[in-house]
């Protein structure tokens, strides 16, 4: 995909203005400008973890709904290495995607490397999953390899502590992503063009959450996400903790919850006032015959659908649904043919877009909450209230 968009030169990296605010709740929605175009809020942002979402194109991203993707910052280190990226024309000419992009830093791949990793105050130390290679990040390196890749939107380098740690453990990691924030700030080197978001931690103590996020506050970052969650503590826990923190956070930047798919988990997030996503649920899920419809999960693999000539999802804009029956991708899955991997995961992120195309309205007319509660009744998620 050439660009068919010009990256702006002039003004700040990133701009963000809220648009329309529910009066019965915290959900908003907005934009936010980046360098290489803009995307609405509240968003959902694709994992393309290797600089590609698995299976898909570019184009078939757009033709989704897709606005802004993710890449990670370890996974492009280990291969091909930030210097391969930075040659091809940095993250966007590199997978030819000329819309806004995010890399995380390598905290939560340190986390997930826990039987092999080692955590000091200078960072951490641990061996790579290809060749077990020894890889040493800290705050300064993984800025480093982030400003490399180019992407518009980077994160700090914090610590992520598993949700069941005692308390000490968890006040520590806070205490130690705050003192890393600022070195990740310090060693900032393209605060021209790219964003760099602080990341609150806290584990599932309301008070460790607030105090991260007013210390964050006072670094002025363009952004903030809430991190440490979707490891297992379950959605109740998790939902007070986003509503424990976001009160905290500028009512003016965008507001970033990490690792978080479900649609439940993510309406509630939007009812206390997240504005961005990210999660591997629907590609992954869709490679695994796992399809999402308004009124629950379609297993395409079940015997029931061999013969089936209707589409996944009535009604669905997708083109999986425009072109194809529910007959035709199981036997694609059950052949092991790759297209069944392409068009699952078209239909899947057409189901997340046009879910937050369907909030973002619901929150204009000031009828989030019924929205939410109607749309979660059909998927069989459950309903919440906004305290």
């Amino acid at each position: 995909m050439h660009s068919q968009r010009e990256a702006t030169s002039s003004g700040p990296a990133l701009q963000f203005e809220i648009t329309a605010r529910d009066p019965r709740c915290s959900a908003r929605t907005g934009v936010v400008q980046t360098r290489h175009g803009s995307f609405e809020t509240p968003a959902f942002m694709p994992v393309g973890t290797k600089a590609s979402v698995k299976s898909m194109t570019p184009e078939q991203l757009r033709g989704c709904g897709v606005q802004v993707v993710l890449a990670n910052t370890y996974h492009l280190h280990i291969r091909p290495g930030e210097e391969t990226v930075a040659k091809l024309g940095d993250l966007h000419g590199f997978m030819s995607w000329d819309g806004p992009i995010l890399t995380d830093s390598g905290g939560f791949q340190v986390f997930s490397l826990a039987h092999m990793r080692k955590v000091t105050e200078e960072g951490a130390s641990f061996r790579s999953h290809v060749d077990g290679a020894k890889i040493e990040l800290t705050p300064e390196r993984s800025i480093q390899i982030q400003n490399e890749l180019g992407a518009d939107i980077i994160m700090v380098f914090d610590e992520c502590p598993p949700s069941d740690a005692d308390s000490d453990t968890i006040l520590a990691a806070m205490e130690r992503t705050l003192r890393w924030a600022r070195r990740s700030l310090e060693a900032h080197g393209r605060a021209d063009d790219q964003s760099l978001f602080g990341i609150v931690q806290g584990g599932l103590d309301p008070e460790l959450r607030r105090r991260c996020a007013l210390t964050l506050r006072d670094l002025d970052l363009p952004g903030y996400a809430i991190g440490g969650l979707a490891l297992g503590e379950g959605a109740d826990p998790m939902a007070q903790a986003v509503a424990a923190t976001t009160p905290h956070l500028p009512e003016t930047k965008p507001r970033y919850l990490m690792g978080v798919g479900p649609p439940r988990d993510m309406l509630r997030a939007i009812a206390h006032g997240v504005d961005m996503f990210d999660c591997v649920l629907p590609t992954r899920n869709a490679r695994n015959a796992y399809m999402f419809t308004a009124d629950g999960p379609v297993r395409i693999r079940n015997s029931k659908h061999r013969q089936d000539p209707n589409p996944i999802e009535e009604g669905c804009r997708c083109y999986t649904c425009g072109h194809f029956s529910r007959g035709y991708l199981r036997h694609l899955f059950n052949a092991g043919e790759i297209l069944a991997w392409t068009l699952g995961t078209i239909h899947n992120l057409h189901f997340f877009q046009d879910m937050l195309v369907q909030a973002r309205k619901a929150i204009r007319r000031g009828e989030f909450e019924p929205f939410a509660n109607e749309f979660l009744a059909r998927f069989g998620g459950g309903g919440f209230a906004v305290s």
